[in-house]
């Protein structure tokens, strides 16, 4: 991996930590913006955040399952008996504490046969502190094994959900962790599109030549929504148009993936990770509308380009 003098770590453990540190939240901006950079100028870095992205977005989503009352008292009920059982043979404070002072010791001279004969047996026999179970013992011995067990079959219950529906939406959810990147990447660039123009017969020929599809880009620009150029994107490893377009201090990027024989559905929101994201289609393109901007803001938009679009 290459240096970088940006005081992040170099080596990929460190990289990938500060990338989870990065989308969690944990960093300031000066520490945030050196790890975006670092991610717009690696593929690879590029890559991991969208996948981190995408598993967020598949959990975060994840519905809860429901856990009837009866389960829950059964838990309860292998929770209760898991109690510790008393101390054995604990000394009490009087036997701890030894002769009391002002007691007098008997002399060897006073000893009787019976005391000595008493004091053989005590010295034979084993002494208390010897047959007493340690206290860790005790609670290692009280473990109750059921409730064990339970906790295992709820993971697992819950992982294996997890697992089926990350595997049924991985498409999805993978092409808008992709779409994310590239609007984050591209606050990040030198500039955000690769044709400057407002012009869409200008913007859809540069897009055509370049990837040969180009969607509809009508300039919304009396409504508030400037068309301002296009850029190509690379989503898992296919070229797509994007279309930018500007709203006071923000920008929007439309992603616009080529169908064949597709469905025309109605705006979805999928929005995460502190951007807006709308999801449609008109049969020939699948949209993704993204931006910084509030979600009712982007859904004017949305609202306007589809109307503008027919």
């Amino acid at each position: 991996m290459t240096n970088h003098d940006d005081g992040l770590p170099n080596d990929p453990e460190g990289i990938s930590l500060m990338i989870h540190a990065l989308i969690d939240g944990e960093l300031d901006a000066a520490a945030a913006l050196a790890v975006e950079r670092r991610i717009a100028a690696d593929p690879q870095l590029a890559a991991e955040h969208a996948r981190i992205i995408a598993l967020q977005g598949a959990l975060s989503r994840l519905p809860r399952p429901h856990v009837s009352d009866v389960f829950q008292a059964r838990i309860a009920a292998l929770g209760a008996t898991a109690t510790p059982h008393p101390a054995q043979d604990v000394p009490t404070q009087d036997e701890a504490a030894g002769p009391q002072r002002g007691t007098l010791s008997p002399q060897p001279d006073q000893i009787g046969v019976g005391q000595l004969h008493g004091t053989s047996r005590r010295a034979t026999e084993t002494r208390p502190s010897q047959t007493r179970i340690l206290p860790r013992a005790r609670r290692f011995g009280s473990f109750d094994w059921r409730a064990l067990a339970a906790s295992i079959v709820i993971s697992a219950v819950l992982a294996s959900g997890a697992t089926q529906w990350v595997m049924v939406d991985n498409t999805s959810d993978s092409f808008a962790a992709g779409v994310a990147s590239g609007h984050r990447r591209s606050l990040l660039a030198a500039s955000p599109i690769d044709i400057v123009s407002s012009d869409r017969h200008t913007v859809k020929p540069w897009l055509d030549a370049r990837i040969g599809v180009s969607p509809p880009a009508p300039d919304l620009a009396q409504d508030g929504f400037a068309l301002i150029g296009g850029r190509v994107e690379v989503i898992s490893g296919r070229p797509v148009p994007a279309l930018v377009y500007r709203h006071r201090e923000h920008l929007i990027t439309l992603v616009a993936e080529p169908q064949q024989g597709g469905t025309t559905t109605e705006p979805e929101d999928l929005s995460s990770s502190g951007f807006s994201l709308v999801q449609w289609s008109d049969g020939a393109f699948s949209y993704w509308a993204i931006s910084d901007m509030e979600r009712p803001e982007l859904d004017d938009f949305v609202a306007r380009f589809r109307k503008a679009a027919v």
